[in-house]
């Protein structure tokens, strides 16, 4: 029609202007209202960050965090724009934090206890709506947690110190398991082997193939960070997250197989207050209809992984800085003397262990495992002067935090960093607040414990020229040594006698 408008043999030209006009000048104007649009959008916020750009902004940020991982991108706007960032993920507004009074002011306040991530994801990994580590309805976490407060406190927290002996004195026995034909031993491994054995000790109580339970346990976190940002027409391609898919479903159904069992001793024992534990709390939860299956079935498998993956690796980090740290071991050693002597270590010493404590500590914030917070405003809010919307995603980079702010020496591995008391609004490598990690203190617990008793026996070393700089990972959900390569094996010489 518009062709045989602006035909001349059939039109004068000066009737032609006046019938085409009015469509030019509506687009134009649509042109223009788009525009505006856009531009008022960007100019809307005040926070620093990536420009919306017409959408290629959104596109650009969220394309970043799936190709590097989260921690590495967050550094990245960090570094390029400052402590507080606005970009987009998945085409949702997204603030990373690396600023303190920020940091503190989301974690104290209840409407940020929700956390982001893709729906689809955490469905796939049994965690969507589910369990606590990732469960974002609010209303169902806060039924959940009082489980695992009770289970991480109290009896359980004075028996973790004997578990973790126990466990670890088991395995340094099997040590031939887990050392190579060189002679080397596969750290991250052994540690993953004490730190499953202890938590079914403590939680379940169920006898297991621990290297099998371990392996399918690496393949699910694999999976569980895989997924935790993917657009959901990632999931309409099957053969994209199938492998996920199948891992994550391996290790559930071999916790619903250990629950089974759990199950049945529970329904054959003469004295039930003798087998009370985190478990059997969740299985009658569950018969009394408090709780669904899918839920007791997720809480349990959560409680069994997170000690295997994060303190695992966590002690793993710890061993190589010993390793490279001589003075540092030596101070270590000299406390353990003076404090212990020949005997085990016990619970009534862990207050007395301040040269170990610090050692955590430091190793925890130079080389985090976990080193950011992901959550969710459930309200509208001001954060640290800037408007915050509600639904908007939050990052809390605390690695970045704990080299940028307080700290003497941020750059360094040294126990100076923590001479004095460091106010925990500077320091928070397991969180605080409503959604703190409910297992801190158990955690630190465990980790002196395991330390103490290796350390006692064992001198650790690194194979020639490896150094934790040149073997860390950036992942989704954490940093992690190569597992591709040798970087896990270490050399442990005997002590002469134990101290």
């Amino acid at each position: 029609m518009l062709l045989e408008t602006l035909n001349p043999m059939y039109y004068n030209i000066s009737h032609v202007v006046p019938e085409v006009s009015p469509t030019a000048t509506v687009s134009l104007l649509l042109v223009s209202c788009f525009l505006l649009l856009v531009w008022r959008y960007e100019e809307t916020s005040s926070i620093p960050g990536p420009g919306y750009c017409m959408g290629l902004g959104p596109v650009l940020s969220y394309c970043r965090f799936l190709r590097t991982g989260i921690g590495s991108a967050a550094n990245y706007y960090n570094n390029l724009y400052g402590d507080f960032v606005r970009v987009w993920i998945n085409g949702e507004e997204t603030l990373i934090i690396s600023k303190s009074s920020a940091t503190f002011h989301v974690m104290k306040h209840e409407h940020y206890t929700s956390r982001f991530g893709s729906r689809l994801g955490l469905q796939c990994v049994g965690m969507n709506e589910n369990g606590i580590i990732f469960n974002s309805n609010p209303s169902l976490w806060k039924e959940i947690r009082p489980y695992f407060s009770k289970a991480l406190s109290g009896p359980g927290l004075v028996q973790t110190t004997d578990m973790c002996i126990k466990s670890t004195l088991t395995y340094l026995s099997r040590l031939k398991e887990v050392t190579t034909e060189n002679g080397n031993v596969n750290v991250l491994t052994l540690m993953r082997l004490i730190m499953l054995d202890t938590s079914n000790n403590l939680f379940l109580r169920i006898p297991l193939d621990e290297s099998e339970i371990v392996l399918k346990i690496q393949k699910y976190f694999d999976a569980w960070q895989a997924l935790l940002l993917k657009p959901d027409i990632f999931f309409k391609i099957s053969w994209m997250y199938y492998k996920y898919e199948k891992s994550a479903k391996d290790l559930k159904e071999a916790i619903e197989k250990l629950i089974e069992k759990k199950r049945k001793k529970l329904s054959t024992v003469e004295r039930l207050e003798e087998n009370m534990d985190f478990a059997s709390e969740l299985i009658f939860a569950q018969n009394r209809g408090d709780l669904s299956a899918d839920n007791v079935n997720q809480c349990i498998l959560e409680m069994l992984i997170a000690a295997p993956d994060t303190l695992s690796v966590t002690l793993y980090f710890m061993l190589m800085l010993i390793a490279q740290h001589p003075r540092v071991e030596a101070k270590i050693m000299e406390e353990i003397k003076a404090v212990i002597g020949d005997r085990e270590v016990r619970s009534t010493d862990m207050q007395n262990l301040k040269v170990v404590e610090s050692f955590i500590c430091e190793s925890m914030r130079y080389q985090p495992v976990v080193g950011l917070v992901m959550r969710k405003a459930l309200a509208d809010d001001v954060i640290d002067g800037y408007y915050v919307k509600k639904g908007t995603n939050i990052i809390l980079n605390l690695g970045r935090m704990h080299r940028v702010e307080y700290f003497q020496k941020p750059n360094e591995f040294t126990l100076e960093n923590f001479q004095k008391n460091v106010p925990y609004r500077y320091f928070q490598p397991f969180g605080f607040g409503p959604r703190a990690c409910a297992g801190k203190y158990i955690a630190m617990v465990m980790m002196k414990a395991i330390l103490v008793t290796l350390l006692k026996r064992y001198s650790v070393q690194p194979i020639m020229g490896r150094c934790l700089e040149n073997i860390q990972n950036n992942n989704d959900l954490s940093v992690h040594p190569d597992e591709t390569q040798s970087s896990l094996e270490m050399v442990f010489l005997p002590r002469n006698g134990t101290i």
